[in-house]
């Protein structure tokens, strides 16, 4: 009986060995990403795919000038391996909460230091007394340019090897290549827009980039600032319709945080148009390109 009794108890502790054996070694947990806005985070999940867990802060839709998080919002941040973040105070309303995240030690990644920014000019038409719009205010809308965002990609795919381990180096030359291509594809949709008609007047100042790239003019905006979140005066609005007239602008494009009443008493004074913009709001399929893609459309049907 011992005999046999050794054998059984030999040939369980080899069945039970061969079964942990067989299981396959515990996975470590996915890093947690967390991208700051929307149009942002939808590059970022491009290029991250399944390597990371991205979330995005300030959900679609919402003005990211103005949106302040909360509670469960800064849990996240305080908690993730990165955050990634637009800078150049888009993100006003989250400014503390940044800030004391990083000094706890969470990994940050800032896209506006690693593209040309943008900065706002003399001559430009727009008043001074806004430190948000004096003249040499960084325009934070840097999204609004396909090659901006192809240097956040160059510059964040390094940086997620280094910090988070993770290696997205053929899924950035991969996207590299499509912004590349969408780039081509804007310049050949606004080419039917006569040169003469390349002015913009625009809800507050977030189509420079745009402006810059494609060779149009923003010669008003009805919000003089580069944040939704500034006044407009009696004083702004008749420099703007005096400016409207002058350049016999073809329409005036409204967008997020734009009054809607404003805009269309403007546009009844001048007898232009009024055409929405979706300058700050990913469509249905949250795709980056299929955003520009938009923007490039509405504008050239409103001024070819």
């Amino acid at each position: 009986m011992s005999g046999k009794y050794f054998l059984l108890t030999a040939l369980l502790t080899l069945a039970i060995v061969g079964t942990l054996s067989c299981q396959p070694p515990a996975s470590n947990p996915r890093k947690s990403i967390v991208v700051t806005y929307s149009i942002l985070g939808s590059i970022v999940k491009e290029l991250v795919g399944d390597e990371a867990t991205v979330t995005v802060s300030i959900p679609n839709g919402l003005d990211p000038h103005e949106w302040e998080p909360s509670a469960k919002d800064i849990e996240a941040i305080n908690k993730a391996d990165m955050v990634i973040q637009n800078g150049l105070n888009l993100e006003s309303g989250m400014e503390k909460t940044l800030w004391t995240a990083k000094n706890k030690g969470v990994k940050f990644f800032t896209a506006a230091e690693h593209i040309t920014v943008r900065r706002v000019g003399p001559g430009e038409g727009i008043p001074s007394g806004d430190p948000d719009q004096v003249v040499g205010a960084a325009d934070p809308h840097l999204w609004m340019d396909p090659a901006a965002i192809k240097s956040v990609v160059s510059a964040l795919s390094p940086r997620l090897k280094q910090d988070l381990d993770i290696d997205v180096t053929s899924q950035a030359l991969n996207l590299e290549s499509r912004l590349d291509d969408l780039d081509k594809g804007l310049t050949e949709t606004v080419a039917v827009i006569p040169p003469e008609d390349r002015k913009l007047v625009t809800g507050h100042e977030s189509m420079g980039y745009f402006a810059r790239r494609y060779g149009f003019k923003v010669v008003g905006v009805i919000i003089p600032s580069l944040s939704t979140q500034a006044e407009v005066s009696a004083a702004d609005l008749a420099a703007l319709k005096k400016s409207i007239q002058d350049n016999h602008v073809k329409a005036i494009f409204t967008e997020l945080g734009t009054s809607p009443a404003v805009a269309n008493a403007i546009a009844a004074e001048t007898g232009v148009r009024t055409v929405e913009l979706t300058t700050h709001t990913l469509p249905g399929d949250g795709s980056y390109f299929t955003f520009m893609r938009n923007i490039a459309s509405v504008i050239t049907d409103a001024l070819k």
